[in-house]
């Protein structure tokens, strides 16, 4: 494992390269160019927002501010953006790229590390707009937004991790990624972002418990909305979580590197 964190900082210019050129390459003929990172999300939250709290009436317990819904709604697809960015194309990358591969000899494992990076540089892009978006509903920052960089870290682990392991099982049977489509739809509806976790019913909570996503979202809501910290004894568990699919990656990417390219 040792030689192959050596052989990414090796083509550490070839990943920061890459993730430039990708950027750039996504919207090279757009006029808005890398804000179409921050339009998406910001427009499904504001839909959602719109749908959920004008039509249906949807608002948070205890809290009479009406901007409280749009920001916690922000708050959970932010993050929840986050972790589906980096898993669905993790998953998608080695045949995405079947053709660089076979063509150009580098460390195979540069190219989820290169979602990585993107993903993480649309992110704070897309930080920053919910901050200035913020403003306008009179919310400010408070010093609990300094743990959300504790929250992209455990999220983009998990994601790498997963998608990674995932990305290799799909070169090999392709079922992977359709599959994975349906349960992370299934998975954003279970996980309380569109509605609070406290309408959850008592006998469904146990699905939440088993959630790791949902202690890792509520660091956003905590911190963006309530300007709190987390329960730090929740993150225990999707820490471990994220840590453990992390370093399975790894392990399953060595074992499966030489045939990948032959199956590709």
């Amino acid at each position: 494992m040792k030689s192959m964190f050596l052989a990414l900082w090796q083509y550490r210019h070839f990943i920061f390269s890459s993730i430039r050129g990708e950027l750039k390459s996504r919207f090279a003929r757009s006029r808005l160019g890398a804000l179409w990172f921050v339009v998406h999300p910001l427009a499904q939250a504001t839909i959602f927002a719109l749908v959920l709290a004008e039509v249906l009436g949807a608002k948070l317990p205890n809290i009479t501010n009406k901007a409280a819904y749009p920001i916690y709604l922000m708050a959970g697809t932010a993050a929840w953006g986050l972790f589906t960015e980096i898993l669905n194309r993790c998953i998608n990358i080695f045949i995405e790229y079947s053709g660089v591969l076979k063509k150009i000899s580098f460390p195979r494992l540069c190219l989820p590390v290169i979602v990585w990076g993107s993903a993480l540089l649309n992110h704070v892009l897309l930080l920053a707009a919910i901050a200035v978006v913020f403003l306008f509903f009179d919310h400010y920052p408070g010093i609990a937004w300094l743990i959300i960089p504790l929250g992209i870290l455990l999220i983009s682990l998990f994601a790498f991790g997963l998608g990674v392991l995932l990305g290799i099982l799909n070169v090999f049977s392709r079922d992977v990624g359709q599959v994975m489509t349906v349960i992370t739809q299934i998975w954003f509806w279970l996980t309380p972002i569109v509605y609070p976790y406290e309408i959850v019913p008592a006998n469904l909570r146990w699905l939440a418990e088993l959630n790791p996503m949902v202690p890792l979202v509520r660091i956003y809501q905590d911190a963006l909305l309530y300007n709190r910290l987390p329960d730090f004894s929740s993150l225990l568990i999707p820490s471990g979580i994220a840590i453990v699919f992390f370093m399975l990656s790894f392990i399953l990417f060595r074992k499966a590197s030489p045939e990948l390219v032959d199956v590709l």
